[in-house]
């Protein structure tokens, strides 16, 4: 970067900044990720606060697709095999990181396809309509691809979306749902509710959910209970075995840093991966391993996560994936989620008596992950100047919802300043 570090704005928000990112406990990982340019403003690189929609790119990961290209061109077919990371098997180099990152056990997980074609393959196991208990919970806010799959679920078993589908609201004058109200409505009608499905971290709030209290409620009313990851894995600590949680699916695009439309991930526990008697929608990856290429025509499933899985794994998608799991099996997501802690709170610290900027977000570090949502008015146009004028990248969900995402693998608390002043010029 062009700007002068060391001493330079001694004794002013600027230096502080310099001496926060100087004194951390966990040093950024900035040098090991290509930044932006920043699109205008005195700096060189942008300030990136979009990692919540698209995570930057590590610099190992062209090199580990080169070996992969190079591998395909020298062996052609023979790579499935006598690759130096064979294809056949490609998948399984990410089932022990994966599992660690969301607090599961090795055959509970497998990496395939993407968010939404997952959530539908799994709630094809685990949807299962029946008499009055035919309801399908989701937040209010829920991302609408997560709308839409629940809705055509609805269809597909020949039931009305508007009766099936319920969509819990946060109380009048807030912004994000109460985990007791959750609790209360599944109490009251928890017989009528087949699966509970929200987000671990509500892409629009930020709002963290206290998922282990809302899988223990929607289980005590009967229910199935999934979690919509997409912008929880990767950014804050999971726990899924030990939550006891059904199933779960996350993309790795967002905080995992995998690229844009990148292979997601599937969780599905342990007690069902061993149920020989739920319904699965398969296809050839969906057998044993060891049998597959007898080309049987009745297919075996395997005891694991991987008997979810259809077709034969895209090696270019999943380097990347692989090489972002390497990173974060590396770092720690202990390590990680204490410094989203720690940005966050300083850059709402910085924001708290900036004018025209409401943050919707819980105060409460343990309510949420790393993002600040921020309303205001021409979200919009207001991105478009902070990018313009300050080299600072966020998005705009609208009319007024500005996400800010300050990502401990890359981002520092200079970032946070420089989005702060930023904002206090322009609104």
């Amino acid at each position: 970067m062009t700007d002068e570090a060391g001493t330079r704005g001694a004794g002013t928000l600027e230096g502080e900044a310099r001496r926060l990112d100087a004194a951390d406990p966990l040093p950024t990982l900035r040098a090991e990720f290509l930044i932006p340019p920043a699109p205008g403003g005195p700096h060189e690189e942008a300030a990136y606060f979009a990692g919540n929609s698209l995570g930057l790119q590590p610099k190992a990961t062209a090199a580990r697709l080169a070996e992969e290209l190079t591998d395909w061109s020298r062996l052609g077919v023979e790579g499935h095999t006598q690759a130096r990371r064979p294809w056949v098997s490609y998948h399984e180099l990410l089932t022990e990181p994966a599992a660690r990152l969301v607090g599961a056990l090795p055959h509970e997980v497998v990496a395939m396809n993407s968010l939404t074609v997952n959530l539908h393959l799994l709630m094809a196991s685990f949807y299962r309509p029946a008499g009055e208990r035919t309801r399908i919970v989701i937040e209010d806010a829920a991302f609408p691809s997560d709308s839409y799959a629940v809705a055509s679920q609805a269809v597909h078993h020949g039931l009305d979306p508007a009766e099936t589908v319920v969509r819990l609201r946060p109380r009048p004058g807030e912004d994000t749902l109460r985990t007791e109200d959750v609790a209360d409505y599944l109490r009251r009608e928890g017989h009528r509710v087949a699966l509970l499905m929200l987000g671990g971290v509500n892409y629009l709030t930020g709002q963290l959910m206290d998922m282990a209290a809302l899988t223990r409620a929607g289980h005590e009313a009967g229910a199935v209970v999934g979690w919509d990851l997409a912008h929880a894995a990767g950014n804050v600590p999971l726990s899924l075995h030990d939550w006891d949680v059904d199933f779960a699916a996350w993309c790795t695009y967002k905080y995992l840093n995998s690229g844009p439309g990148a292979v997601a991930g599937a969780f599905v526990h342990e007690r069902h991966v061993r149920d020989t008697a739920l319904p699965r929608l398969d296809g050839w990856w969906s057998t044993r391993a060891d049998i597959r290429f007898r080309m049987d025509p009745d297919v075996d499933h395997p005891p694991t996560a991987d008997a979810w899985a259809l077709s034969n794994p895209p090696i270019m998608a999943l380097a990347p994936v692989l090489v972002s799991l390497e990173i974060f099996d590396r770092v720690g997501m202990a390590a990680l989620r204490a410094k989203s802690e720690r940005l966050t709170a300083y850059l709402a610290g910085r924001l708290a008596p900036v004018g025209g900027v409401q943050v919707i977000t819980p105060d409460d570090p343990a309510q949420r992950g790393t993002q600040l949502s921020l309303r205001v008015a021409d979200a919009g146009a207001l991105v478009k100047a902070l990018a313009d004028e300050a080299g600072v990248i966020a998005d705009a969900r609208e009319p007024d919802i500005v996400r800010l995402a300050p990502v401990p693998l890359y981002c520092t608390f200079h970032d946070c300043h420089r989005a702060a002043e930023a904002l206090a010029r322009l609104t």
